[in-house]
């Protein structure tokens, strides 16, 4: 992890008229390394992804790549210089095969001109291959991609992104509406990723899922950073503190007790005016 980081992020601004999405946000993330962004709804996660992988530009800022500054056209251009985001929303067909989920439109072919045709052959075999490299053994690869659990299914886009030459991957979310076993197979390739020297944006809101395979951690709260810590530096309770925002929480409870003392006072005197038991109005 030595070197320039494989992406940087100085300063970043995203307006949307009046509204402040992003305020000054930076954030690095180098060869080899998983950085885990984290957030509550809001924070800011999606509007960060979207400039990272070319959806919209930056008001204000820079992105580098390696310490040179780019400018993203497209997601087809960020894919192009590299940078491949999975989305929590997988773009998988789920009645089409693993194997036409993994090329879906970069199939490979055999022939010329009039001739060329689809290569499925080549197409199983590499499907097969890249999916049992992340620990997945695929049976059929013609089987429907939708018959695999949702961690297999992210583990094909994930793989898919790899295997056409993503260098910096960006998970959005990825555990999200996983259980704790189909959680735990896109947590190990996670780390595996991160073994071959990809660096790894990892966002989520789920402190538990991040916090084994972090190794540095990007906190925003309503637009702005938090600041960027160390695994070595803050414990699992900590980040989990920072993301959540203590001092508000601290602040709602004492509003809630001075809510009850109040109420259990308002309710004294309306007690006081009902007449004793067994008694009438007249006494």
């Amino acid at each position: 992890m030595n070197g320039r980081p494989a992406v940087e992020l100085r300063d970043i601004v995203k307006t949307y008229g009046r509204v402040v999405a992003l305020n000054g946000v930076s954030m690095s993330v180098r060869n080899g390394e998983v950085m885990c962004l984290l957030g509550d709804n809001g924070a800011g996660k999606s509007t960060l992804i979207k400039v990272l992988s070319g959806v919209v530009e930056a008001t204000s800022g820079k992105v580098l790549l390696h310490g040179r500054e780019v400018r993203f056209d497209s997601p087809r251009d960020a894919q192009r210089h590299g940078i491949a985001t999975v989305h929590q929303h997988l773009a998988v067909q789920p009645l089409m095969s693993v194997t036409r989920n993994f090329f879906l439109g970069r199939e490979p072919t055999v022939g010329w001109g009039p001739l060329k045709r689809l290569d499925m052959a080549t197409a199983r075999r590499v499907a097969v291959e890249q999916m049992g490299n992340m620990g997945i053994d695929v049976r059929d690869a013609d089987q429907a991609v939708g018959t695999l659990s949702g961690g297999e299914r992210q583990c094909v886009a994930i793989s898919r992104a790899v295997y056409f030459g993503a260098e910096v991957l960006i998970l959005d979310e990825p555990t999200a509406a996983l259980g704790v076993r189909q959680a735990g197979i896109v947590l190990r390739y996670v780390a595996q990723a991160r073994a071959q020297g990809l660096a790894v944006i990892f966002i989520t809101h789920n402190v538990h899922h991040a916090y084994p395979v972090a190794d540095a951690f990007t906190i925003l709260r309503r637009g702005t950073s938090y600041g960027t810590f160390q695994k070595a530096e803050v414990s699992r309770e900590e980040v989990l503190a920072m993301m959540s925002g203590t001092e508000e929480l601290d602040a709602l409870e004492q509003e809630l007790e001075e809510f009850a003392r109040e109420d259990g006072a308002a309710a004294v005197p309306g007690a006081s005016a009902l007449p004793p038991e067994g008694q009438g109005r007249d006494g």
